[in-house]
């Protein structure tokens, strides 16, 4: 196992340290997720900038890589839900999109062909990590620097941030759902059998 793969593999534990921290009630928690969050992200760059460069591109990373990319992004949208930041309607259509195109690659993997990660589902990505990053930056300045702050800025924040997540939780599912249907388009001839 070579230095980008564990990289992608550490991505898994990131999310479940992530979900504990946003699950939990303590002192700088919501800061934690963020950073544990944004070590994540860091290692979607590195691992992908490794292999091309140095370590040589694997099957598992070609797997693996868009998978635990997902893992961290549902992981994320599931706790907003539980926290009552997002719908849980945008994260179902998520969520769903994600194991439609997981499907799709591992039913392209059973007849031999490795589908690796397109342009649009790049851009998917990077565009669910500045939102969820944004999202967690609001979820630690309200809950671990606004303690202090009358109820009147706290009832303010908590309604502009509220429409800021859902405006931008929107914007991330619609930018997930159409990268889907492009990449099932792009890759029809694997549904078709040919």
């Amino acid at each position: 196992m070579n230095l980008p793969n564990l990289l992608t593999l550490s991505r898994l534990v990131l999310a479940a340290i992530m979900m504990a921290f946003l699950s939990l009630e303590f002192p700088f928690a919501r800061t934690l997720a963020l950073l544990v969050f944004s070590t994540a992200a860091v290692t979607d760059y590195f691992d992908g900038y490794l292999a091309r460069r140095r370590y040589g591109v694997t099957a598992f990373g070609q797997l693996m890589d868009p998978l635990t990319d997902k893992i961290l992004v549902c992981a994320a949208f599931v706790s907003f839900v539980e926290l009552r930041l997002v719908p849980a309607w945008i994260a179902v259509a998520i969520i769903g999109r994600e194991f439609l195109v997981t499907g799709l690659r591992l039913l392209a993997a059973h007849r031999g062909h490795v589908v690796s990660a397109g342009r649009w589902g790049k851009h998917k990505t990077v565009w669910q990590i500045v939102a969820i990053v944004i999202l967690l930056l609001g979820l630690a300045v309200r809950e671990d620097y606004l303690g202090w702050a009358a109820p009147a800025t706290l009832n303010r924040f908590d309604l502009l941030f509220g429409r800021l997540a859902y405006f931008m939780s929107l914007a991330v599912a619609g930018v997930t759902l159409l990268s889907g249907w492009l990449y099932f388009r792009e890759h029809r001839d694997v549904l078709d059998g040919r």
